[in-house]
């Protein structure tokens, strides 16, 4: 008898495994099952296939669907949006969430959504891009924009005018200062004056901050960063507390101006968000040491980094983060000239924008806003990756030296 047909003879005589009585369906977490985030996101809550059992989710690219089966034309929503927003929403503890082609898609599609003859308040120090758009951009779709100081809640209540004010805009921690501003005392500053508080949480995800429990009522991510975690997807996410009115005219204005997230890009957010709290661990972790290391060295002026016991915003961010992130800067004794030439010597961290991506950056960050720009010119603003912190340390060491 050959092999063949001794194997297919032992195949024969093999019991079948007894079937279970159950579905699969059953074995299926519920959506109320488990709420920390990190097991969230690890396990993709929600999205199993009750078909095939799947532990990873699917590229859904489809762009177009039979009536009749409740969906229509990708750029409204389709099944692969979706999963990823379900996991979102789950993630910051919403109600519903959306995820844009950016995250200026993101919170523009948030602002336009307020109506005309609008009035919002913003941050002085905040991601730069978007603050030029409130203050050049916004006015022509009947928005005008007062900024606050950072941090300030005196500043923020100042800033409100009584019956015009629809929006409290915060970032926290603030780019590329860090400033902190505690959520939940802007949140009652904002709904005292009938006006809603956005939060841009990008650089701290849900595993370390979750706005909407401390008051917030939608929170806006660029995901492309921390999210996602790769650098290989552009992508912007809002999750809201609740579903209403204002949603209902962001989902329009989505669809409308057409930002809505592609199906590849969208599993990619998805696939990253998997490992979100152990990355977030590590970047947190080692943007600690690198901060306590700078703190010593010789050509360093101040390391802003709310982690350190003496950064102006520390104690508020103890209490409303779980550790404090992987962004910080650095400010040079040597001026903007010192600050030109560290970049360009460093051999580890990358002379790059962006951030929240594994490889550890370095941007010199005044000449990139531009002229108009209120960041110092001796800043270095630092996302630190996943990397071994010694290595990082002894790279930012040699860069920095005469």
């Amino acid at each position: 008898m050959s092999g063949a047909s001794v194997a297919m003879t032992i195949l024969a005589l093999k019991p079948a495994p007894a079937r279970h009585s159950m579905r699969w369906e059953d074995f299926i977490m519920t959506d109320d099952s488990f709420t920390d985030p990190a097991t969230i996101a690890a396990s993709m809550i929600g999205i199993s296939d009750a078909e095939t059992g799947d532990v990873a989710p699917h590229v859904k690219p489809a762009t177009t669907y039979e009536y009749g089966k409740g969906y229509s034309y990708y750029r409204g929503t389709a099944p692969g949006l979706e999963d990823t927003e379900r996991v979102l929403a789950r993630l910051e503890g919403g109600e519903a969430a959306m995820v844009f082609a950016s995250g200026m898609a993101a919170a523009t599609s948030l602002l336009v959504s307020l109506g005309s003859d609008t009035h919002v308040v913003a941050p002085e120090t905040m991601y730069w891009f978007l603050r030029n758009w409130m203050i050049k951009d916004a006015p022509a779709f009947g928005l005008s924009v007062t900024l606050y100081k950072n941090g300030d809640l005196d500043s923020i209540r100042n800033a409100i005018e009584p019956g015009k004010t629809k929006a409290v805009w915060v970032e926290t921690p603030a780019n590329p200062d860090w400033s902190i501003t505690d959520i939940a005392a802007a949140a009652e500053i904002a709904h005292a004056a009938r006006a809603k508080l956005f939060i841009d949480s990008t650089t701290s995800p849900p595993v370390i901050t979750r706005p909407l429990e401390l008051g917030a009522d939608v929170v806006m991510h660029s995901a492309t960063k921390f999210l996602n975690g790769h650098s290989d997807v552009l992508a912007g996410a809002l999750i809201t507390k609740e579903k209403n009115d204002l949603w209902e005219c962001v989902n329009h204005a989505r669809a409308g101006f057409g930002g809505t997230l592609g199906a590849f890009e969208s599993w990619l957010l998805l696939r990253g968000m998997r490992t979100l709290d152990v990355r977030m661990q590590r970047h947190s972790e080692n943007a600690m040491r690198v901060a306590e290391a700078m703190l010593s060295n010789p050509a360093v002026s101040h390391v802003l980094y709310p982690g350190l016991s003496d950064h102006p915003g520390h104690e508020i961010a103890a209490k409303q983060m779980k550790g404090f992130g992987g962004m910080m800067s650095i400010r040079l004794k040597g001026g903007a000239d010192a600050a030109a030439r560290a970049v360009l010597r460093t051999k580890l961290f990358r002379n790059a924008t962006s951030l929240g991506g594994t490889e550890s950056l370095i941007e010199h960050r005044g000449p990139v806003e531009g002229p108009d720009s209120p960041t110092p010119q001796d800043l270095l603003r630092l996302s630190v990756g996943l990397e071994n912190a010694a290595d990082l340390i002894a790279d930012l060491e040699q860069a920095l030296g005469q």
